[in-house]
C-alpha cells in the first residue's frame, strides 16, 4: 500500500541549552518545563489547530494543516515565554528554539516522516534562544498575512538534505516609540511615513524604478522644517501588504501616511500620490505628475513642493535636490544608479555589492557628471573594508576619498556624501573629523538612521557615551521596524557596558547576535558582555563562534588591530569593561 502524503506545516521546537540546565538542576528543570508546557505551550497549540506528533526531553514537533497557523503559533509562544523568562535569573531561563518549514510529509501511525520534518528540525538548529528561523516557503507564504518582518540570512546547507535552503529569521517586534503625552514634547508637525510605491508597469522588473522614487521622496520630505520622516527600511516591511494606514500610524507614531503608485512606459513616467490621515484613515491630498526621465528627478522635487504649500509648510531653504552644475545628468545613467542603489539594499554579501560596484561604474562611464553614482562606488569600497570583505583596504579608503572629495567640491549639501565621508575618517581613526561629517549629514538630512547610528559608534570611540546613547535612541525612533536592528542594538549594547551596566548589555547584544550571528564582532561583544556578567561558559562558547569567523582575532590585541579606533579615554574604558571580562572567559592579551 503506498505511503500517505499530506502537504503540511511543521513546527519542531527544543530548549536551548537544556543539557547544562539539566546539569544545573534536573529536577527543577524538569519541572519548569512541565510547567510551560501544561500552561502555555499545549494550550497555544491547542488553539491554533495545531496537533503535537511526538515530544522528547526537551523538545516537540507539531504538525499543522496551515502555515499562517503554525507561525502565529509559534510567536505566541515566543512572546509568552519571554515574559514568563523576565523575572528570571539569566541561568535558570528555558528559553526555546523553534523551527517552522511547510512541506510534503509521510503519515504514517500517527507519526511524520520525510525531508519536509528534517529541514524544520535543521530550521531549529538555526535560531537563536528565543527565536524563531523559517523557510523561505513558510516566508512567503505568510506575507501580507501576518503583521511579522524577517532578516534574510541566505541559503542554508543543511545536515542530510540535498539541496539548500533559504532561511529567514523573525524579527523580534520593536515596541511602538511612545506617543508624547506632554505638551513638552508634541508630535512634529510633519510626522509621516512613504509606503513603497506600486509598481504598475507592465514589466515586473521595473520594481526598482519604483522602489527609488519612494526613497526619493522619503529624503526630498526631510527638506520640510521640523519634518519626523520614518527611515526607508522600516518603510519597506510593509511592502506588499494590505495597508491598515490607522495601524502603520499607531506602530511608527506618525500623524501621516503618503503612498501611491508609478507606471513607466518607455521615457514616460506617470507618478500618482495622496496624502492620508493615519488618525482617521482620511485621504487629505491627492496629487499626479506626468513626466519623463529626463525630468524625473525635478518631478519629484515639485511633489514635495506642493505637499509642503498643501500643508502650508516651509521647505529648507538651500537644502534642494541637488543637480551637476554642468547640467542634467544623462537619464540612462540615473538608471543604473538606481539599480545600484537596489542591489545596495538587498541583503549584505559580497556578491551583491561585487554586482552594485559594477552598475555604479558603468554609471560614471556613461556620464562621468554623475555625482550619485560617485557616492554609490564610495559607499560599497568602504562597506566592503568594514566588513573585512578585500584585501586592499587602504587602497580602497584612498579611492573613496577621492571620490568624495570630488563629489563635496561640486556640492557640499550632498548628506549621503557627508555621511560616508563619516566612515573614511573614522576608518583613518581621524574621530573628530568623522564625528563633524556625520553632524553635517544630519543636519542636511536629520532623519538619516545612519548617520545617527555611525555618529554613535564615533561617539563611542570619543568617550562621549550619553551622546552616543541619544544618537541610537533617535535612530530607532525613525526607524523601528528596521530590519538591519542588529545594527542599532550593537552599539547600545556597547554603551551599557562602557557604563558597567550588565544585564542591559548582555540583553541588547543577544539581541543583535539573534539578528545577525554572522559578524565576528557581535560574537566578541557577547563574550565581553557575559564575562563581566559572570556567564563564563557562555563567553567561551561566544568566544569559539567568532573564532570560526575571524581566526585572526585570536586576542585581545588582535582584535584591537581589526577595531583600532578610539581615544585614550575609550581605551581605558573598554579595557575596564570589555577587556576584563575577556580576560575572565581565558582570552589572551596579546
Amino acid at each position: 500500500m503506498p505511503a500517505v502524503r499530506r502537504l503540511a506545516a511543521i513546527l519542531a521546537a527544543d530548549v536551548a541549552g537544556y543539557s547544562r540546565l539539566m546539569g544545573a538542576d534536573e529536577e527543577g528543570t524538569h519541572e519548569q518545563l512541565k510547567v510551560h508546557r501544561r500552561e502555555l505551550i499545549d494550550l497555544e497549540i491547542a488553539a491554533h489547530s495545531g496537533r503535537i506528533v511526538k515530544t522528547t526531553g526537551d523538545g516537540m514537533l507539531v504538525k499543522f494543516a496551515s502555515t499562517v497557523d503554525a507561525l502565529r503559533c509559534a510567536a505566541a509562544i515566543q512572546t509568552a515565554m519571554a515574559e514568563r523568562n523576565a523575572a528570571a535569573l539569566p541561568e535558570r531561563r528555558i528559553e526555546l528554539r523553534i523551527g517552522v518549514h511547510q512541506g510534503d510529509v509521510i503519515v504514517e501511525d500517527g507519526d511524520i516522516f520525510g525531508d519536509g520534518v528534517n529541514i524544520a528540525a535543521r530550521l531549529e538548529g538555526l535560531a537563536m534562544p528565543g527565536g524563531i528561523c523559517v523557510s523561505a516557503r513558510v516566508q512567503e507564504d505568510v506575507v501580507g498575512k501576518l503583521d511579522v518582518a524577517f532578516a534574510d540570512i541566505g541559503e542554508q546547507r543543511l545536515k542530510n538534505i540535498a539541496r539548500p535552503v533559504r532561511a529567514y529569521r523573525l524579527l523580534p517586534k520593536a515596541p511602538a516609540p511612545p506617543v508624547p503625552t506632554t505638551a513638552a514634547e508634541p508630535l512634529p508637525r510633519l510626522s509621516i511615513v512613504v509606503l513603497p510605491f506600486a509598481n504598475l508597469s507592465s514589466d515586473p522588473d521595473q520594481e526598482y524604478f519604483a522602489d527609488a522614487i519612494t526613497e526619493d521622496l522619503t529624503t526630498d520630505l526631510s527638506r520640510i522644517a521640523g519634518a519626523f520622516v520614518i527611515a526607508r527600511n522600516s518603510a519597506f516591511t510593509y511592502k506588499g501588504k494590505a495597508a491598515d494606514v490607522q495601524q502603520i500610524g499607531r506602530e511608527l507614531s506618525v500623524r501621516y501616511l503618503l503612498e501611491g503608485s508609478v507606471r513607466r512606459a518607455g521615457e514616460e513616467v506617470r507618478i500618482n500620490v495622496q496624502l492620508v490621515d493615519a488618525g482617521s484613515g482620511a485621504h487629505l491630498w491627492a496629487d499626479r505628475v506626468e513626466t519623463d526621465r529626463r525630468r524625473l528627478l525635478a518631478a519629484e522635487t515639485e511633489i514635495t513642493g506642493r505637499l509642503a504649500r498643501s500643508l502650508n509648510l516651509e521647505l529648507i531653504k538651500d537644502l534642494g535636490r541637488r543637480t551637476d552644475a554642468t547640467g542634467a545628468v544623462d537619464p540612462d545613467a540615473r538608471d543604473l544608479v538606481m539599480r545600484g542603489y537596489a542591489l545596495w539594499y538587498r541583503p549584505r554579501a559580497t556578491g551583491n555589492n561585487v554586482e552594485a560596484i559594477r552598475v555604479f561604474e558603468r554609471a560614471l562611464e556613461i556620464d562621468p557628471r554623475s555625482l550619485d553614482a560617485r557616492v554609490g562606488i564610495a559607499k560599497i569600497l568602504v562597506s566592503n573594508v568594514t566588513q573585512a570583505w578585500t584585501g586592499t583596504a587602504e587602497q580602497d579608503i584612498a579611492r573613496a576619498e577621492d571620490l568624495l572629495l570630488h563629489v563635496l567640491g561640486q556640492d557640499a549639501g550632498c548628506a549621503l556624501a557627508h555621511s560616508t565621508m563619516g566612515m573614511v575618517r573614522r576608518q583613518q581613526n581621524r574621530l573628530d573629523e568623522s564625528r563633524f561629517e556625520f553632524e553635517t549629514a544630519i543636519t542636511l538630512d536629520p532623519n538619516d538612521t545612519y548617520a545617527h547610528i555611525q555618529l554613535g559608534w564615533t561617539l563611542i570611540f570619543l568617550s562621549e557615551v550619553d551622546a552616543a546613547v541619544e544618537r541610537c535612541e533617535k535612530a530607532l525612533r525613525l526607524s523601528p521596524r528596521d530590519p538591519q536592528l542588529w545594527g542599532y542594538h550593537l552599539p547600545l549594547g556597547w554603551c551599557h557596558l562602557l557604563w558597567r551596566e550588565v544585564e542591559p548589555a548582555i540583553d541588547r547584544v543577544l539581541r543583535s547576535r539573534a539578528l545577525n550571528p554572522r559578524l565576528w564582532f557581535i560574537h566578541f561583544s557577547v563574550a565581553a558582555a557575559m564575562g563581566v556578567g559572570g556567564r563564563i561558559d557562555d563567553a567561551k562558547t561566544s568566544l569559539t563562534e567568532m573564532l570560526k569567523l575571524k581566526p585572526e582575532a585570536s586576542s585581545i590585541a588582535g582584535c584591537r588591530r581589526l577595531r583600532p579606533w578610539g581615544n585614550a579615554r575609550y581605551w581605558e574604558l573598554f579595557d575596564e569593561t570589555a577587556a576584563t571580562g575577556l580576560r575572565r572567559a581565558g582570552f589572551p592579551d596579546g
